[in-house]
């Protein structure tokens, strides 16, 4: 089922900065009807509300806080569309000394926190149509770097749940993309020294509308994510995205 984020209302967590407020700033532009920017300091993105308006509305969500989720999903009830893109990241090797206290802060917040998200909001998509449920995977999710396997493994297991909600909010009528970006031009790719191969965060949001029009369930929005998806769709398509029996 083809989706147009036209008069729509979005929400999108991590939007004060990187790809959430590219997400914000080309979905407006786009023509969405208005966009809940979802952050921790809902003061940071005041400069969206400056350049956007009323078609701005800061909303608090901490995605290591399940009650602050909870909390935005009872405000936002007119939401059609969900864009969880927060992320956290520690470029962490599995021999480092600190390597299980950076798997468990990754887990929290890039597969706890999803969670919490899918849970929260799933009864408001369905109530206003089913809509769109996105998570922002990566390119990791699929193939480990040993420098940041932490973030890697959390994104795998992000992954993991996102194909399991693809089926489960299908049942509702809510359509489901996992987004793989590669190096993205971000606080977070020159964290895990990207940056000189990074490409601008504006291919992750045309990405998400093209596969939207599509109906594609993996997005794969730059070069080396493009790379990566061409050698990964035969099984995504005969595997991922096939309803197999349990038994």
């Amino acid at each position: 089922m083809t989706y147009d984020i036209n008069n729509k209302i979005i929400l999108v967590t991590g939007a004060n900065r990187g790809i959430g407020k590219v997400l914000v700033e080309t979905f407006i532009e786009r023509g969405a009807k208005k966009v809940y920017a979802a952050v921790r300091q809902v003061e940071s993105v005041s400069p969206l509300v400056e350049k956007y308006g009323d078609k701005v509305v800061p909303i608090h969500i901490d995605l290591s806080n399940p009650q602050s989720i909870v909390a935005a999903a009872q405000t936002a009830q007119d939401v059609q569309v969900v864009v969880n893109n927060a992320g956290a990241f520690k470029g962490t090797t599995p021999l480092d000394s600190n390597a299980i206290a950076s798997l468990e802060f990754e887990m929290n917040i890039n597969v706890y926190g999803l969670i919490h998200m899918a849970q929260a909001f799933a009864p408001v998509l369905k109530a206003n149509g089913g809509g769109v449920f996105v998570q922002l995977n990566s390119v990791v999710s699929m193939k480990t770097f040993p420098n940041f396997a932490t973030y890697s493994a959390s994104k795998a297991a992000a992954y993991s749940i996102t194909q399991a909600l693809r089926e489960l909010l299908g049942e509702q009528g809510t359509i489901v993309l996992s987004v793989h970006p590669g190096p993205i031009a971000t606080d977070m790719g020159d964290a895990a020294g990207l940056t000189e191969i990074a490409e601008p965060p504006s291919l992750v949001a045309s990405g998400i509308i093209e596969a939207l029009k599509n109906e594609d369930f993996h997005v794969f929005p730059d070069s080396m994510a493009k790379q990566i998806g061409g050698a990964y769709q035969s099984f995504a398509a005969n595997v991922v995205e096939v309803n197999m029996s349990e038994g």
